[in-house]
C-alpha cells in the first residue's frame, strides 16, 4: 500500500524549537486519528526558547509471540526480534516510527518517550525455538527497534536473548548504536568462536553537532567507531551500516564514515537512503525547520528527486537506494570507498547448522546437553 499522503497535522505544540535530549520536535498526529486538533493563540502561549526534554516511561508487556517474519526482498533476513517499542535514542529518521500509530500513540515524541518492554522476550523465543517445525537461520535482533537503547541497562532483555541462542547454537546478528553491546562481550565472543554472531554498528555520520540533533540519545559518533574496535578485538565479526543517507546532511560523511570503521576493524559495510514512510515525514520535517531551516527546502526538493516526485517510495529496491543521478552518485562513491578499504563484503555469513533446540520443559532439573528429557 502506497503510504504518500500529506504530511499528518501537528497537534497543538509552543513553536517549534528543539526539545533537549529528543530528536522529535513535536507529536504528530498519527494515520488512526479521528479527531483533527488546530492549535490557537490565547495569549497563554509558553515563553520563548528550548522547551524541556519529555520525561521517559516504559509500560510492560507479555508478547505472544517474539519473532517477527518477513518476505521483503531486500532485507537480507527474514525473521527478527524487537524486545522493546519505541527507542529512546529518538532518531529522528527512524522509519519504524509509524508502528507507535497501533499503540494509540505519536510516532513523534511518543515514539521516544513512551516505551515498551517485553518482559516475557526470552521464554517467548525458548517456546517458538521448541516448536517441532521450526527451521534454523539468521535471526536479527534490532531490526525496528535499537536493542541497546538506554533502558536495556535496567531490563537486560537482550542479554537475556544472547544467553538463549548462545544455548541453542542459534545464528543471530545484532544492527545497533548503542554503547551497551560492549557489555555483553562476554556472550558474544563466544558466539563467534562458532560463527554465529554479526554485530553491524550504525554510523550516518561523525559529526558530533549533526548527531546530537539527529540522534540525540545514541552513543556518540566517537564512541560508535570505539565499539568497532572493541568488538573486533574480541574477535567479533562487525560491520558498520552507514544509514541513512540523508542529502545536505549526512552525505558528506560516506568517505569518512568508512575510513574509520576499516581502520577500527570494521569486515563489512552497506548503506541506506534516507526511508520517509508514513508520520516520518512531518517528524522529519519538523527537525529540519528546528536545526536547518536554511536547508529544509533544498533537502527535501532533494529528498523527491530520489523518490521520483514523492517524498517517500515504498517500493522494494528503490525504498532503500532511491533512484536517478543523485542516487547513483551516492552509489558510486560508496563502493569505490568500500572497495578501497576492503569492506567490498556486504554481509558476514554465520553457521546455521549448529542448532539444538531448547529443552521444553515445565520445570525440574534440565539435561547437561540441553535435549528434552523423556517423558517415560
Amino acid at each position: 500500500m502506497d503510504d504518500d499522503t500529506s504530511p499528518p497535522a501537528l497537534l497543538p505544540q509552543p513553536p517549534l524549537a528543539p526539545r533537549r535530549g529528543r530528536g522529535a520536535v513535536a507529536n504528530v498526529r498519527h494515520r488512526f486519528e479521528t479527531l483533527e486538533r488546530e492549535a490557537v493563540d490565547d495569549g497563554w502561549a509558553p515563553p520563548a526558547g528550548t522547551p524541556a526534554g519529555a520525561k521517559t516511561e516504559v509500560a510492560v508487556e507479555r508478547a505472544r509471540t517474539i519473532l517477527s517474519r518477513n518476505d521483503s526482498p531486500d532485507i537480507p533476513f527474514d525473521r527478527a526480534i524487537n524486545p522493546y517499542r519505541g527507542c529512546e535514542h529518538g532518531c529522528v529518521y527512524c522509519f519504524a516510527r509509524p508502528t507507535h500509530a497501533y499503540l494509540g500513540w505519536s510516532p513523534g515524541l511518543d515514539f521516544e518517550t513512551k516505551l515498551v518492554a517485553k518482559v516475557n522476550a526470552v521464554e517467548a523465543l525458548r517456546a517458538e525455538l521448541s516448536r517441532p517445525g521450526y527451521r534454523v537461520d539468521v535471526v536479527n535482533i534490532g531490526s525496528a527497534t535499537d536493542a541497546y537503547q538506554p533502558i536495556e541497562r535496567q531490563w537486560k532483555l537482550t542479554r537475556g536473548l544472547l544467553e538463549l541462542l548462545l544455548d541453542t547454537r542459534h545464528p543471530v546478528s545484532l544492527v545497533t548504536k548503542g554503547s551497551a553491546v560492549t557489555r555483553d562481550l562476554d556472550i558474544l565472543a563466544k558466539l563467534a568462536e562458532l560463527d554465529l554472531v554479526a554485530v553491524y554498528v550504525t554510523i550516518p555520520t561523525l559529526d558530533a553537532r549533526v548527531a546530537r540533533t539527529l540522534e540525540p540519545r545514541a552513543a556518540a559518533p566517537w564512541r560508535r567507531v570505539e565499539i568497532v574496535r572493541e568488538l573486533s578485538s574480541a574477535g567479533v565479526p562487525v560491520g558498520v551500516s552507514l544509514a541513512p543517507v540523508i542529502p545536505f546532511i549526512t552525505d558528506d560523511q560516506i568517505e569518512h564514515v568508512l575510513e574509520a570503521a576499516a581502520e577500527a576493524g570494521a569486515q563489512a559495510a552497506f548503506y541506506t537512503m534516507l526511508r520517509l514512510p508514513w508520520e516520518v515525514k512531518a517528524v522529519f520535517a519538523q527537525w529540519l525547520e528546528a536545526h536547518f531551516p536554511d536547508r529544509r527546502g533544498k533537502v527535501l526538493h532533494c529528498i523527491e528527486d530520489l523518490r521520483g516526485g514523492r517524498l517517500n517510495d515504498p517500493r522494494f529496491g528503490d525504498r532503500m537506494r532511491g533512484q536517478g543521478i543523485w542516487a547513483d552518485l551516492v552509489r558510486q562513491r560508496f563502493h569505490r570507498a568500500a572497495r578501497k578499504l576492503g569492506l567490498s563484503q556486504r554481509r558476514i555469513v554465520l553457521e546455521t547448522g549448529l542448532f539444538r533446540p531448547p529443552a521444553r520443559s515445565r520445570g525440574g532439573p534440565l539435561p547437561e546437553d540441553g535435549r528434552q528429557m523423556p517423558l517415560f
